[in-house]
C-alpha cells in the first residue's frame, strides 16, 4: 500500500487488518505439464517439460525467446480452435483451457520471480515483451467464433443440464468477452486495444517506480542516540542493512545504522524513535515516495484515470467504477452506502482516539502534546497502548517465533477441515534458499495441494508487503487422465524480520495475523473440490468477496486456544502468560475507529477518482484526495502529502474502483466468524462441524457459485454487518 498511515496502522491494533501492502495478483498463473515442439529451445526451462515450475533456472535471458515461442505456438492453437469451435464442452471449453494454461504457467512464473528477484534485466524483457502478450490476451478475449460458441452454448437446450459451475464458466466467458471489447465496431475495438496496451504499460511503470524510489532512499546513522528507542530486533534489521551496504563491521549496538523506506524499517522509527526530527524526515520521504522528478507518478496516475474513463465509456459505461462493479457483488451506490455506514459509526470514536492521544502525551510532558501530527500518532499510540494495556510488542517477539507460528497455524487446519500440512522441501525448485514447501493430505493421507513460502524482507530485490498467488489450479482437464483433477499449488510471500544471528525470525503479533491472512487466500485455492478450472479456488470469485477467507482467518489470531498452542518462547517454551493474552484481547478494538477511517478513506478516495474526478478538469487528484479526507481524517494531510503515487492497489493491482471489497468482504468474513461464535468456540466438537461446513461452501466451492449464494449456504441467511460493529467496538456508534 501506498500510504504510511495504512503502514502504521498496525501499531493502532485494529480488530482485522487488511493487508495493506498486500498485492493479491490474479493473472491467473496455471500451471500445465505441457510438451512442446521440438524446434523449440530444449535448454530453456520456460518450455521444457516440468512437474513444478524450475523456479531455480529461470533467467531473464529466458523471458524472450521463451515467450515469443510460446505465443507463437498458441497463436496457431487458437487459430485452429476458431475454426473448429463448436458449442459444446469437449471442442471449446477444453481446448481453450489448455491455451489458457499453456500461456499462464510461463508468464505467471516470469511476473513472480520479477517480484521475488526484481532485476533490471527481468524488468526490459517484460518491458520489450508485454505488449506482444497483451495483444495476445486481447486476440483471445475477442475472439468472435469462442464468443459466440459461449452464447450459443446458453442458448441451447442443452443448458439447463449443465451443473452450477458449468453455467457459471459460460456467464463468465460471455461478460469477460463483452468487458473485452469483443461486441465493439472494428475501430472502436482497435482504439479500446490501444488503451489496453498502454494501461498495462503504465500499471507496470507505477510499480517499478514506487520500487524504485522506496529502494533509492538510504539514511546511515552514525549516532546511536539519533534511534533511541527502537527495540533490539529493529537495531539488529539497521545494522545488518548497513553491512549489506559495505558497513561490513556494524552491529547492533556501535552501528553504523541504516534506515530505508522499507516497511520494517520505517515502521520501527515511526512507532518507536523518540527523535522526533527523525521521525518526521522518515514519514515526509514515506509519503512522498514516487512523487518527483523522473519517478513521479502523478502524470502516470493522470493518464491512467484518464484512460479507464475512455475504456469504460467505449464499453457503454459512464464511469469507470460502474465498469468495475460489473464484476463485483455490489454496486457503486451500495459501495457507497456501506462505506457512509462504517465511517459515520468510526467518525465519532476516531475524534475520541484524537483527544485520548493528546491527554496522555500531555501527561508524559510531550512538548508537542497541542500540536499532535502524523509522525507522532503512531508513536505515541504505541506509549499509549503500553501504558494502558501493559503490554510491549517489541517484548513479545520471543513467543512469536516464526517455526512455532506455522506449527500452530498447521494444527489449527487439522482441528478446523481436517487436512495436515507437512514439510516437503527438496520436492519443487525454489527461487531462493529461504523459500519453503509444504505439502497439504487430506484425512486419508493422499496430498491434495502444495503451496510455497517466502516469509522474510529482502530489499534489495523483493517487492513490499505480502501477498498470496497461484502457481497451478485445481481441474480435471489437465490432469493426463478423466479420472483423477491435477493437485492445486500456491506461494505465500511475506516480508517480515529475517533470523538475526541465532535468533529465529521472531514476529510481531501483527506479523502473526499477516501470515493468517495470507493462508486464509492460500486455503481457498487449495481446499477447493471444483474441477472445471475456470471457476476452481480463487478464480471467478466476484472481486469484493475474494477477503473472506482470509480477513475471517485473522480471527483466530485472537482465540486463546489457538494462540496459546503457538505463543511460546523461542528460548524457554514458556507459554505466552495468561495475563498478555487477556491484555491482547482487551486491546483489539484499541482506536479501532481511527483505523476504520483509514481504511474507509483509501476505499472512498478510490471510488472517487474513478466515479467523479474529471481528467484534466478544475479539481486535481490531490484536491479529491483533501475533499475525501475532510470526513475521513480527523487530522487533514500534509500540503505535500503525495500517497497516492505510492497506491499500488489502485494503480499497479487489482482494486481500481475496487478498494471498498476489503470493507466488504470484512462485513462477510466476521458474519462468517459469528457462526463458529455461535457454535460455541469452547466445544471441539461444533467447532469441527462449523469448520467442515465452512471448508464445504466458502473455500470448497470456489467461483462455480455466485458468493452470495455460497455465503448463505454456510450461513443459512444473508451477510449483516453488525458482527464487525462488533468485534470493532463500533457497534454501539452505528446510526
Amino acid at each position: 500500500m501506498a500510504t504510511i498511515i495504512i503502514s502504521f496502522a498496525r501499531s493502532l491494533r485494529p480488530s482485522s487488518i487488511s493487508k495493506h501492502f498486500l498485492q493479491f495478483h490474479i493473472h491467473p498463473p496455471f500451471f500445465h505439464r505441457a510438451s512442446f515442439s521440438s524446434t523449440v529451445d530444449d535448454h530453456n526451462p520456460l518450455l521444457n517439460n516440468f512437474e513444478f515450475p524450475p523456479f531455480d533456472a529461470i533467467e531473464a535471458s529466458h523471458v524472450r525467446p521463451g515467450m515469443r515461442a510460446l505465443l507463437k505456438k498458441l497463436d496457431g492453437d487458437l487459430v485452429k480452435l476458431e475454426k473448429s469451435v463448436e458449442p459444446s464442452w469437449l471442442k471449446l471449453v477444453e481446448p481453450l483451457e489448455k491455451i489458457k494454461d499453456r500461456l499462464s504457467v510461463v508468464w505467471g512464473a516470469v511476473n513472480h520471480l520479477k517480484a521475488v528477484k526484481d532485476s533490471y534485466e527481468f524488468r526490459s524483457a517484460i518491458e520489450e515483451i508485454q505488449p506482444e502478450k497483451v495483444q495476445f490476451d486481447l486476440n483471445l478475449s475477442q475472439s468472435k467464433p469462442i464468443y459466440n460458441a459461449f452464447k450459443a452454448i446458453r442458448e441451447s437446450p442443452d443448458w439447463e443440464g449443465l451443473n452450477d459451475a458449468q453455467k457459471r464458466v459460460v456467464e463468465l466467458s460471455i461478460k469477460e468477452a463483452v468487458l473485452s471489447g469483443v461486441s465493439l465496431e472494428d475501430s472502436k475495438r482497435g482504439e479500446f486495444n490501444k488503451i489496453q496496451q498502454e494501461l498495462t504499460k503504465l500499471s507496470r511503470k507505477f510499480e517499478e517506480n514506487v520500487f524504485d524510489a522506496t529502494k533509492k532512499f538510504e539514511k546511515l546513522i552514525t549516532n546511536k542516540k539519533e534511534i533511541e528507542g527502537l527495540p533490539d530486533t529493529a537495531l539488529g534489521l539497521a545494522a545488518q542493512t548497513a553491512s549489506s551496504k559495505g558497513h561490513e563491521n556494524a552491529t547492533a549496538e556501535n552501528g553504523p545504522w541504516m534506515i530505508t523506506l522499507d516497511d520494517p524499517s520505517v515502521l520501527s522509527i515511526i512507532q518507536h524513535a523518540k527523535n522526533r526530527t527523525l521521525r518526521e524526515e522518515i514519514y515526509r520521504a514515506y509519503v512522498t515516495r514516487a512523487s518527483s522528478g523522473e519517478l513521479d507518478n502523478t502524470p502516470v496516475i493522470e493518464q491512467m484515470l484518464k484512460l479507464r474513463l475512455e475504456k469504460a465509456k467505449l464499453l457503454g459505461y459512464d464511469n469507470y467504477a460502474e465498469l468495475s462493479m460489473a464484476t463485483k457483488m455490489a454496486t457503486v451506490s451500495k459501495a457507497q452506502e456501506l462505506l457512509e455506514k462504517l465511517r459515520s459509526a468510526s467518525w465519532n470514536a476516531a475524534v475520541q482516539d484524537m483527544e485520548d492521544l493528546k491527554l496522555f502525551s500531555k501527561s508524559q510532558g510531550a512538548p508537542e502534546a497541542d500540536e499532535l501530527t502524523h509522525w507522532d500518532i503512531v508513536f505515541w499510540s504505541e506509549r499509549l497502548y503500553e501504558s494502558k494495556y501493559e503490554i510491549n510488542e517489541e517484548e513479545l517477539r520471543p513467543y512469536f517465533s516464526l517455526p512455532k507460528i506455522m506449527d500452530g497455524l498447521f494444527s489449527l487446519m487439522k482441528k478446523l477441515f481436517g487436512i495436515d500440512v507437512e514439510p516437503a522441501d527438496g520436492s519443487a525448485p525454489v527461487w531462493n534458499a529461504d523459500v519453503r514447501f509444504y505439502r497439504i493430505k487430506d484425512s486419508s493421507g493422499e496430498p491434495i495441494a502444495y503451496f510455497y513460502f517466502d516469509p522474510y524482507v529482502r530489499p534489495a530485490e523483493k517487492r513490499g508487503g505480502a501477498w498470496m498467488d497461484e502457481v497451478v489450479a485445481r481441474r480435471r482437464v489437465l490432469s493426463g487422465n478423466k479420472t483423477s483433477v491435477r493437485l492445486p499449488i500456491a506461494h505465500m510471500v511475506c516480508n517480515q524480520m529475517p533470523p538475526v544471528g541465532v535468533k529465529p525470525s521472531l514476529m510481531t503479533f501483527h506479523e502473526v495475523k499477516t501470515i493468517f491472512h495470507e493462508f486464509g487466500h492460500a486455503l481457498q485455492h487449495m481446499l477447493t473440490k471444483q474441477d472445471e478450472g475456470l471457476v476452481s479456488g480463487i478464480r471467478g470469485i466476484e472481486w469484493d468477496a475474494i477477503e473472506l477467507p482470509s480477513q475471517f482467518m485473522e480471527n483466530w489470531c485472537y482465540h486463546r486456544d489457538t494462540l496459546m498452542s503457538m505463543a511460546r518462547h523461542y528460548e524457554t517454551g514458556e507459554c505466552l502468560p495468561e495475563d498478555i493474552y487477556q491484555k491482547l484481547l482487551a486491546a483489539r478494538t484499541f482506536r479501532a475507529g481511527s483505523i476504520s477511517l483509514i481504511h474507509l478513506k483509501l476505499a472512498t478516495v478510490d471510488l472517487e477518482l474513478h466515479s467523479k474526478y474529471v481528467p484534466g478538469g478544475s479539481e486535481s487528484i490531490y484536491d479529491v484526495d483533501r475533499r475525501v479526507s475532510e470526513k475521513t481524517e480527523v487530522i487533514p494531510p500534509l500540503p505535500e502529502d503525495r500517497f497516492l503515487c505510492s497506491f499500488i492497489h489502485t494503480f499497479a493491482g487489482m482494486y481500481a474502483a475496487g478498494y471498498y471489497s476489503y470493507k466488504w468482504a470484512e462485513v462477510l468474513s466476521a458474519d462468517a466468524f459469528s457462526a463458529f461464535e455461535d457454535a460455541g468456540l469452547h466445544d471441539e466438537k461444533a467447532v469441527r462441524e462449523t469448520g467442515h461446513r465452512f471448508r464445504e461452501t466458502i473455500l470448497a466451492l470456489g467461483g462455480g457459485k455466485d458468493p452470495l449464494t455460497v455465503f448463505v449456504e454456510f450461513c443459512g441467511r444473508e451477510p449483516s454487518p453488525e458482527p464487525l460493529l462488533r468485534h470493532n467496538g463500533l457497534l454501539h456508534s452505528a446510526v
